[in-house]
């Protein structure tokens, strides 16, 4: 009997036009590999969710990106519903995506954090809280929403449009200068090593997602012994939080120490996201992949 895979895509995060690529990629690998293949596009309509979830597919491709997607909303649904699917699970996803929190966990097992505090956006918005240059962004968004570097002399406001849209709190984070580094997880295994390069000075969102907009090199150029100790930061990061299919963890390397930024329980799987290129370079092709998270899917019930 063919398996009916339910795909939950864009939403209404921040997010949601990535999120429309992933699924859309998803729904083609899984449709060319023989599954049978439902996309929902995600409203705020619990109703309309529960109706398109019945009869119940055999698994749940999640390809959510950002709140309610990926903090552990959807993921608690879906084991009230005893569904499988697709990336880490509630408490995983919640921990991730409270990057206070993740912070917190990093550094009781030993790596290395930027040092950071928490204001209120007035107090942001009002002046320098931390000496320049540093780092602001928002407690619980992914794939770098909001994510601003204010630098020495720098005197633009901080924003295109006015305030802090983003939720009272924010991090304002100590910058790190050094390389950008990110390392995926499938299952057990760390990937690789992908060093990014980008002339917008800092890999954010649109880096992250416009064509062009960044430069991967897999395997990074990096001495033995930072290659391996990054791969083993990805995977403790991946253990500590919980996660559970494919995970994704970003570093810097200042030349001395290796900080991490993140861990992002649902990375992207768009034409440009490092997951794939990094399955591609140990051999695992992007439908392969696909159909691994399929086949692994589970639920917390």
């Amino acid at each position: 009997m063919t398996e009916h895979i339910a795909i939950l895509m864009g939403g209404w995060s921040a997010e949601r036009e990535v999120s429309l690529v992933t699924g859309a990629a998803v729904a083609n690998a899984l449709k060319d590999s023989g599954y049978d293949v439902a996309p929902i596009d995600i409203q705020r309509d619990m109703a309309t969710l529960l109706t398109r979830l019945y009869p119940k597919p055999t698994a749940v491709f999640n390809a959510l990106h950002g709140r309610y997607g990926e903090d552990g909303c959807v993921q608690g649904l879906l084991d009230i519903l005893d569904i499988p699917y697709t990336h880490s699970g509630l408490m995983a996803s919640a921990l991730a995506m409270d990057k206070v929190m993740a912070k917190r966990l990093f550094r009781e097992v030993g790596m290395q954090v930027a040092e950071h505090v928490i204001a209120s956006s007035d107090q942001v918005m009002a002046g320098d809280v931390l000496p320049k240059p540093y780092v602001i962004k928002p407690v619980n968004e992914g794939s770098s929403v909001g994510v601003h570097i204010v630098r020495e002399g720098d005197n633009s406001p901080l924003f295109a449009e006015p305030g802090w849209p983003f939720g009272e709190k924010v991090m304002v984070e100590k910058f790190i200068d050094g390389r950008e580094l990110s390392v995926a997880v499938m299952g057990d295994h760390p990937l690789a090593v992908t060093e990014i390069t980008t002339a917008r000075g800092f890999y954010d969102y649109d880096a992250k997602y416009q064509e062009g907009g960044s430069d991967h090199v897999v395997p990074a150029n990096l001495d033995q012994d930072v290659y391996d100790e990054t791969m083993r930061l990805a995977k403790l990061a991946h253990d500590t939080l919980g996660c559970r299919g494919l995970s994704r963890s970003d570093f810097r390397y200042d030349g001395k120490d290796i900080y991490i930024l993140e861990t992002n329980t649902q990375p992207g799987l768009t034409p440009t996201s490092l997951g794939p290129e990094q399955a591609a370079h140990v051999g695992v092709s992007f439908k392969e992949l696909i159909v691994w998270m399929v086949e692994n899917a589970e639920c917390d019930s």
